[in-house]
């Protein structure tokens, strides 16, 4: 793709977004107040946040938009009690009144012996370089110019009728942890991204499909023309669906919905979770869940990566591991509290807000790629099911039951068909992770990432 023109932003306004020192220094200043204060133990996070969109409809700019602010969270520890609180108002004494009405808080706060802040030993000392922020921001000129190339790629798609809309975003995160225990530590990422939806058909109908592409560097986006011809392809695909008879049969899931069987493994594998015993798999540790040739990575390192970080909320170190290795379940995801109070030792896991205390959670993840084309983990399939799209949050994570609304394409005879939707998919985690085959196509794309995946024998629940 073309290279975009620099920000509108002056040299000096770029440097000073990139610049956290500013921020730095008032989450030390909160922590040392704190203390002051009271606290037996204190860490302040301190977020910094960009964002710059245009979104257009039929040629033309619907909305164009821009926000900024620093926002900060202070958490203090008063015994086994804790409080956190929040502001984005640090002017006068402010950060003084902060974390006094932070260890009063904490001081009526009911007693939690599984909180505190990260064992020292545990502490990211290295911060490696993984180039997550691109320092060309682009101008609103060029966001305005790639949505409406998006555009005007999906309309020229013959079947389209009309646009959607799309859009460009361009935006820029960071945070800054510093705790009493002595961490220090920032990172800075920025994002980009661009989407398009078309629309087939006339009045009732009609469908509608979309696609996008994100990254941290706009260089790695996909070109506008690129998304907004997949997005008119895709819709077009979609015309005139069928309904289908309810049926027991292989279910393919597409890479941009498959991501979501390693999603459902992940919740059911977070440590709060595991500790309130609210998840299916809160006695499988260890186990074989999944055929010996499945691995399932969380890489936090990743260089470019849309969740990447080289430390937790908490301060402690990351590093790239396989939550499912061989088949096997071999962790769960924890951060400090959640691990002291399964007696075990914290993963890296920590996430966390301004306004709340750190919790588990994911970072990269992706389903490692098989052995087959996509076209040969189809070609025995008699009758089939091909998802592209999923709809509703019909999963249990306390029973492992699946069910969700789809639509797709009809496998006859090893080949994609005709249009399906107004379909179920209906099983249970525990067989949907038993069967997984994951085709040779995997691509880094999302936050979760999976190849095209061959599921056996859920039930269809069509008419």
């Amino acid at each position: 793709m073309n290279p975009s023109p620099s920000s509108t932003l002056s040299p000096k306004a770029n440097r000073d977004l990139f610049d956290q020192s500013a921020l730095s220094d008032l989450a030390q200043r909160l922590v040392e107040a704190a203390r002051r204060a009271g606290a037996d133990a204190a860490d302040a996070v301190a977020v910094r946040g960009v964002s710059q969109g245009v979104e257009v409809r039929d040629g033309r700019v619907e909305e164009s938009e821009r926000s900024e602010g620093d926002d900060v969270g202070l958490r203090v520890l008063v015994g086994q009690r804790q409080a956190v609180v929040s502001t984005n108002d640090v002017s006068g004494d402010a950060v003084t009144k902060l974390a006094e009405r932070a260890v009063a808080m904490a001081k009526v706060a009911p007693s939690d012996k599984y909180v505190g802040l990260a064992d020292p030993a545990l502490l990211a000392r290295d911060f490696p370089d993984l180039d997550l922020l691109d320092p060309d921001v682009p101008a609103t000129s060029e966001l305005e110019r790639r949505a409406l190339a998006a555009e005007a790629a999906a309309l020229a798609v013959k079947g389209v009728t009309k646009s959607g809309g799309a859009s460009a975003s361009a935006g820029m995160g960071g945070m800054v942890l510093v705790t009493s225990t002595g961490f220090h530590g920032s990172y800075l990422r920025s994002s980009q991204g661009i989407s398009a939806t078309a629309i087939s058909g006339e009045g009732t109908g009609m469908e509608r499909d979309y696609d996008f592409t994100s990254a941290p560097h706009g260089a790695d986006l996909l070109s506008p023309e690129v998304v907004g011809r997949s997005a008119g392809e895709r819709t077009v695909a979609r015309y005139n669906p069928r309904k289908v008879e309810t049926c027991k049969v292989p279910v393919v899931f597409d890479p941009r919905v498959a991501g979501s069987l390693v999603g459902h493994l992940v919740g059911a594998i977070n440590g709060a979770s595991i500790a309130r015993k609210t998840s299916f798999l809160k006695d499988k540790l260890g186990q074989q869940l999944f055929a010996k040739n499945i691995r399932i990575i969380d890489d936090p390192l990743r260089k470019r990566g849309l969740r990447s970080q080289s430390f937790d909320a908490e301060g402690v170190a990351v590093k790239r591991t396989a939550l499912v290795d061989e088949g096997v379940l071999t962790t769960w995801l924890l951060d400090c509290a959640t691990a002291r109070e399964l007696g075990l030792v914290t993963t890296g896991h920590a996430h966390r807000g301004v306004s709340s205390s750190p919790s588990p959670g994911p970072y990269n993840l992706h389903l490692e790629p098989g052995t087959p084309t996509p076209a040969e983990l189809i070609s025995d399939i008699k009758q089939g099911f091909y998802v592209t799209d999923l709809i509703g949050s019909g999963v249990n994570g306390v029973t492992g039951d699946y069910s969700r609304g789809a639509s797709g394409f009809w496998i006859e005879n090893g080949e994609i068909t005709y249009p399906v939707s107004e379909v179920t998919i209906a099983g249970h985690l525990f067989e949907i992770f038993k069967s997984m085959q994951p085709a040779n196509n995997l691509e880094f794309r999302y936050g979760i990432n999976a190849p095209t995946v061959r599921i056996e024998g859920l039930t269809l629940g069509g008419r």
